[in-house]
């Protein structure tokens, strides 16, 4: 299963310590540069950084064709990227968090899910904690609605 990523997912990953959820659901991950800059940015947390200085052999970072639809000229950079290097791939899914985002890729037909639904992938897999990592992401900076998570919990936590 090919899978693109926003930044959004593999940031929050890291700073969880769960970035080996990725290879463990997909084959490869692609990311777009635009991504791999934003991971690389001076503002990213440093485990970002250090991660993205040596990314790991799943990973693979591809160029996208320059081009800016006008559905998706509202968009940041690497949430813009990511839907059309998921196009271009034919990617089985794209994983982005931003609401916009998410409604943009779901018009042009691609199968989308974000940081959430890769952990219920995940527990639904027992790969994870989940108790933990809802709890380690609860910690970050992620912007989720409480009932998303306490559904997440509910459906795999008894």
């Amino acid at each position: 299963m090919r899978a693109i990523s926003d930044t959004s997912p593999i940031s929050y990953l890291l700073l969880i310590g769960e970035s080996g959820i990725l290879p463990a659901l997909y084959e490869r991950i692609f990311i777009p540069q635009a991504v791999a800059t934003e991971l690389t940015h001076t503002e990213a947390p440093p485990v970002v950084r250090e991660w993205m200085a040596k990314p790991p052999a799943w990973l693979e970072i591809r160029l996208v064709q320059p081009r800016i639809p006008r559905d998706l000229r509202h968009l940041d950079p690497g949430e813009r990227e990511a839907i059309l290097l998921a196009e271009d791939l034919r990617a089985d899914q794209v994983v982005i968090d931003d609401w916009e985002a998410r409604e943009a890729a779901a018009r042009r037909g691609l199968m989308v899910t974000g940081l959430v639904g890769i952990l219920d992938q995940a527990a639904r897999r027992s790969i994870i904690d989940l108790a933990g990592v809802v709890e380690r992401l609860r910690r970050t900076s992620f912007h989720v609605a409480p009932w998303l998570l306490k559904d997440l919990l509910d459906r795999h936590v008894r």
